[in-house]
């Protein structure tokens, strides 16, 4: 029997949520990490919105699907049919959509959803209350349904906790603005993970929990200095947690180094659906009956346009980072960093005035946070070179346009310092 889905999906959360230990209260998604298996080592294959989730709805790197920079300043998929909501729709599923997609302008007629529940502008409140009429209804076949929230993306709500007891992420100063900048985080948390649990009561109501997978995630990590729009762990580092058939049940926790381009072959195989010869995931599967411990030796992200040009690669192995620049730059793209309290701290003591490395290799054993570059030591010289030889032959084998130069923006796209 073919499994309902409900993709959920929120905005800049990384792994800053309660399951992964941090002191961020989402009790839902909590529940929905015990209840089924939480990946502890997931990333993203972009550190910016629409190239990631276009990423995982494609089942390709964003450059190969088209998306290198933000739908909503003029990027676009080379083929919409390649999204998922298509080819489940094409399989027999009734597909719907709630909320924010951030993929398409123009949703209804590119992305093949059947229904609209919500409008894209709403937040996960809206969205989930329309997703709640959905499950609730009478359904004669499978269901795909993809709800995305606003949250947890700036501008913050009030916040509701004292910030004097709290800390910013890692990345980022302890500060008395950072932690208030933190205390608004956790006001959009709550409000994502409130909108969770409406969706997964209305699912148990509805009787169909046994029969459905639920996948929740986001897209890149927090946006504060350091982690969105940085090709690092904490830029694109994600959530992933799923319930449901398929053996993602009973509050597993895989170590596994696993990539957002692993979902689309595993919902095209629980689905019975023939996925596309060239997709750059492995379905999760093997992971949950044991006949797998590992998918990937390393996995591959990438950064071409958010507001400004950036063109950035980078691979991540168990224990090493490696990132190249494909642009020289005489200081810090700020435009790539959500305006905010933390961001105006560190700009008022000269972090923009720092100019970023060309290539980079990172120690993530020794140093989490990607704080010291190690291209130069000769300790890991052996290192740099395997896995710069690595990098360059997966942009060879996706067909990277920045092996050919300067990466162009679409006419008439909306962003700054393209070639």
């Amino acid at each position: 029997m073919r499994p309902n889905i409900i993709y959920l999906n929120s905005h800049d959360t990384g792994r800053w949520i309660q399951p992964y230990g941090h002191p961020v209260p989402t009790p839902h998604l909590q529940r929905l990490a015990e209840e089924g298996v939480l990946f502890r080592r997931a990333f993203s294959a972009a550190p910016t919105c629409s190239p990631s989730r276009a990423a995982l709805t494609t089942g390709c790197s964003p450059h190969e699907a088209g998306m290198t920079g933000l739908s909503h300043r003029g990027f676009s998929l080379r083929d919409p049919h390649r999204h998922l909501s298509h080819v489940l729709r094409g399989a027999g599923y009734r597909t719907a959509l709630a909320g924010l997609q951030h993929v398409s302008r123009d949703p209804e007629s590119e992305l093949g959803y059947d229904e609209r529940l919500s409008p894209q502008e709403h937040g996960i409140a809206e969205a989930s209350r329309a997703a709640e009429e959905f499950l609730l209804g009478e359904h004669d076949r499978p269901f795909y349904l993809e709800i995305g929230s606003f949250e947890t993306h700036r501008p913050y709500p009030s916040p509701q906790d004292d910030p004097r007891y709290l800390r910013p992420p890692g990345p980022v100063p302890d500060d008395p603005r950072t932690r208030e900048d933190m205390a608004g985080y956790l006001a959009s948390a709550r409000r994502f993970d409130e909108g969770v649990g409406r969706v997964l009561e209305a699912l148990e109501i509805s009787g169909r929990a046994e029969d459905t997978l639920v996948v929740c995630t986001t897209d890149h990590g927090l946006a504060f200095p350091g982690m969105k729009g940085t090709l690092s762990d904490d830029g694109t580092g994600v959530m992933l947690l799923m319930r449901g058939p398929g053996g993602f049940r009973g509050g597993a926790v895989c170590e596994a180094l696993v990539s957002q381009l692993d979902l689309y072959p595993t919902l095209c195989e629980l689905a019975e659906v023939a996925p596309a010869e060239d997709l750059r995931g492995r379905s999760l599967l093997p992971l949950m009956d044991g006949t797998a411990t590992q998918l990937h030796d390393a996995v591959f992200s990438e950064l071409t346009y958010h507001v400004d040009y950036q063109p950035l690669r980078s691979l991540r192995t168990d224990r090493h980072r490696y990132v190249r620049s494909y642009r020289h730059l005489d200081r810090r793209l700020l435009a790539h960093t959500d305006d905010g309290p933390s961001k105006q701290h560190l700009v008022e003591h000269g972090w923009g005035e720092r100019a970023p490395a060309q290539e980079m290799l990172f120690d993530l054993l020794e140093d989490p946070h990607e704080s010291e570059n190690r291209i130069d030591d000769p300790a890991l010289e052996d290192v740099a070179q395997e896995l710069r030889a690595r990098l360059e032959e997966w942009m060879r084998e996706t067909a990277d346009p920045l092996r050919d130069g300067p990466v162009p923006a679409p006419p008439g796209a909306d962003v700054r310092g393209a070639p």
